[in-house]
Order: C-alpha cells, then structure tokens, then sequence
C-alpha cells in the first residue's frame, strides 16, 4: 500500500505545477519577453521550469510534507524552496539552454510570480483547513486506544497536521488520567465509539504483548462499521510489515485494507465518477429532467424529487435523490416497497422497472456522495436493522455507495423480504470491496446496461464473470 507521504507528495506536487506554469504564462502575456508565437522557445522554458522545480520538489520535499507548523514557518519554508529552485534553473540552464535565448530576467519574473502564488495558495489553505476542522467537515472523528509515548506523538501528528483529516476526540486507557483527555476504558470501547460516533480508532498498545486483544479490537471494529489502524507501541519491529504507511515517524498497520484504501485507485475512481456522471448530467437528465417533473406533477400531487437519508461511507447519513415514483406517505423511511405496492403510481411504476427513477443520484455522484459503482445505500432504519442481524454489516460502508453495484447485476436486488437475502447481497458488497479494480466497474456498468434478461443470456452463453 502506498503510504500517506506519496499521497500528498503527488498532490502537492501538481498544485505546485499548476501554479508554476501559470506564472509562467502570466510573465510572458504581461512582460512580453516572448510571444505565445514562438511555441519552440515557450516549450523549452516551460520543460526546463517544469523539470527543475520536481528536481527541488522531491530534494525537499520530505523535509516539509506535512503542515506541522503555522503559516508563518511554512513561509520561511517556501522561500528556502525557491531559492533552491532558483539555483537547479540556473545549473540546468547553463547545462542545456541555448545562452543566445535563454533569459535569466525571465526566469527570476516568473520565480517571483511563483512565490507570491505558493504564499497566497498557503494562506488559503490553512486557513480552509481551520475553517474545515472548526465545522468537523471533511473530517474524520478519531480516538486513540492507549496510553503512552507512542499515543502521544501520534496525538501531536493528529492535531498539528489538519491535512490527515482527522478531528481527536480523546484517549481510551485503563489508566487513570480523566484530566489527560481519556473518555473511556478499554472495556468501554464499543460504547465510547457509538456516543462519540467514532469513525477510526488507532490502538497504540504493544502488539506482542496484547496480541488476543488485537483481534479483538478488529473484530469490535468491523462489527460497528469503523475503521481500524494499529500504531505499534514497539515501532522498530515493523519497518517493514505489509499493509504499512508511514506517516511522519509512525509506522502505521492497516489490517482491514482493502483496493480503495489506495490513493491511486481513489483518485482514478473518483476521475471515472466524475466525468461519468458529468456526461449524463448534461446529456441526458438536462432535458430529460424537465419531461419527467411535468409527468411526475400531473400523475400525482407531490415534489418532483424524492429525499431519503441513506448511509453512506464511513456510516455517514447522506440525502439521496431519486425521482418521485409514489404518492406521499408517511411510510417512505421505514416501508420497503414491494411487488404491487398502492403507494407507486402509474408512472412510478414504471421509472423503477426501468431505474428511471435511480437517475438523480448521478449528482449524488458528482458532488462525492456516492459512487457510480458500489455497494447499493439502504435506508437508515435497514442500517440499523441490520447491523445487529448481520455479522460484519457495516464493513461495506469502508466505501462510497453505487448507483449500482455487484450484488445488484448477481440477481440481489430490490426488496429483501427475508433475511438471506440481505445477507446474499452483503456478501457480495463484501467481495466487491475486497477485491475491487477498475475493469470490475466497467462490466459492473455494461451489465447493468444491458438488463436483466440480456445479462443472463450473456453469463449462461459464455459465462462471463464479473470480477
């Protein structure tokens, strides 16, 4: 698994880029020290600012990845980078640019403009990133299992750097130190994770020595649907252990990873969702959302879309959209619909026999609620129901909800009058999820695409299988 320091290296690493060129572009529109015409001598100076800066970038980078200090620090930090960055142009320079063309004016230009972006990039981000942690947006709800030397440190990393996205909620230790932020014994922890809605618990006790309650804590974990991360209070054992990050000094052990916990396969998902759901945004429910509202209103009174509170990852309540497909009733959060139920009008049953009415999630998808692919949201009463009836409910929420999904495309779809049913489809969210790639999605989608009957004269003629 790639670590947390290659995550944000590459983010940061592109954001700087982006600034870099476009004080590039902005020197040479204002100054006039070339002309956009001259494309030969633009894309030299552009390779060489380009090449020099990852030269600097990743030289230094390590150095000051995370934002452990004020804005004020991270400004001498900027400029000490610069000034490197100035000295790799210069040497580059004079290696390979033609000294009949190259100007170092220009490059001190652009330099600037690059600094004055970094600085202004910096200040908004810390201040977004306070704003963000104050609201508890975009954050995770953490607690530490332990009380000791490594609990501390990995407590100083948590708080001082807003960009891991975690909020520390406190310690949970059987020793006795209520004024040093500890809310719960170990005994405790379940119920300290439910009244604190904890959405990871990193446990820093020794792992050779509390190796039965290391089992234990992953099985309470996946139980309640909460991610888990073992902070090693022996560090110096697990240089190399699989299933590791790094994260500052601390070595950190996922044992419940999973495909999506790379940054990789997030990123390359999240671009899929994104410019998928785009295109049926502007291409199809553009026009086909004005048709629809006017149906939906003449076949009966009501709004035209339908909002239900789901569960979505990390056990987040999030609000669905559908299109209305029956009459207003008190029963819509706690009745399934069923095959010939009064409450679905004309029209709606015919929006859910062709998932018409699954359409408005694709914005669910753009705004990063759900996910084009993935495991099918139920609602919060099914959330609750089943939790307790299901061993391992909960882990399928580790990622975001589909439009659809693997259980969906294998025939587990629709009303789950009984509980194998349910637990049919939590099996295959589950194999979903612990074996994801992206080629999986794409005839997970195809699938979908082509219908039911379609779908199983496909399988049963060349049997086609899904992951």
């Amino acid at each position: 698994m790639k670590s947390r320091e290659a995550e944000l290296m590459i983010l940061y690493l592109i954001t700087d880029l982006i600034i870099l060129n476009l004080s590039i572009f902005a020197v040479v529109s204002v100054s006039g020290v070339m002309s956009f015409h001259n494309y030969h001598v633009l894309s030299a100076y552009l390779l060489h600012a380009n090449l020099s800066w990852v030269i600097t970038y990743f030289i230094l980078s390590k150095k000051n990845l995370y934002l452990r200090d004020g804005y004020f620090n991270r400004v001498k930090r900027i400029t000490y980078r610069l000034f490197n960055f100035v000295i790799v142009a210069l040497v580059l320079a004079y290696l390979f640019m033609p000294r009949t063309t190259y100007s170092r004016i220009f490059l001190l230009e652009y330099s600037a403009l690059f600094y004055v972006g970094k600085l202004v990039y910096y200040y908004f981000l810390y201040r977004y990133l306070t704003l963000m942690r104050e609201k508890g947006i975009h954050v995770n709800r953490a607690i530490i299992v332990g009380w000791n030397d490594t609990a501390k440190k990995l407590y100083k990393l948590i708080e001082y750097n807003p960009t891991l996205g975690y909020k520390f909620l406190g310690y949970v230790s059987d020793d006795d130190h209520r004024d040093e932020g500890i809310i719960g014994k170990t005994h405790e922890l379940e119920q300290v994770i439910k009244e604190h809605q904890v959405e990871i618990v990193f446990v820093t006790l020794s792992l050779f020595n509390e190796s039965s309650n290391s089992k234990e804590y992953l099985r309470l974990c996946n139980r309640t649907g909460v991610r888990l991360r073992f902070v090693p209070d022996n560090q110096q054992w697990f240089k190399n252990s699989k299933n590791m990050e790094k994260v500052g000094q601390l070595v950190i052990i996922n044992p419940q990873e999973i495909p999506l916990d790379n940054f990789e396969s997030q990123f390359s998902k999240r671009l899929f969702d994104i410019v998928f759901s785009s295109l049926v945004i502007l291409f199809l429910l553009s026009w086909l959302t004005p048709l629809l509202a006017i149906l939906i209103k003449l076949n009966s009174k009501g709004p035209v879309f339908f909002v239900q509170k789901r569960t979505g990852i990390n056990n987040k309540t999030f609000r669905c959209l559908k299109f209305r497909s029956m009459k207003v009733n008190n029963e819509s959060d706690m009745k399934q619909a069923v095959d010939g139920d009064s409450r679905i009008t004309l029209l709606g049953n015919f929006l859910r026999k062709s998932n018409i009415d699954e359409l408005p999630q694709f914005f669910n998808v753009l705004f990063g609620q759900m996910s084009v692919v993935g495991p099918r949201p139920h609602m919060l009463k099914h959330t609750d129901q089943y939790s307790g009836l299901i061993e391992g409910y909960l882990v399928r929420h580790y990622i975001k909800p589909g439009i659809t999904g693997y259980a969906q495309v294998t025939g587990y779809r629709g009303e789950t009058d009984e509980l194998w049913k349910m637990e049919r489809r939590v099996e295959c969210d589950m194999h979903y999820l612990e074996n994801w790639n992206f080629l999986w999605d794409m005839k997970i989608i195809f699938m979908t695409l082509i219908g039911e009957k379609q779908r199983r004269i496909l399988v049963k003629w060349f049997r086609i299988k899904l992951n």
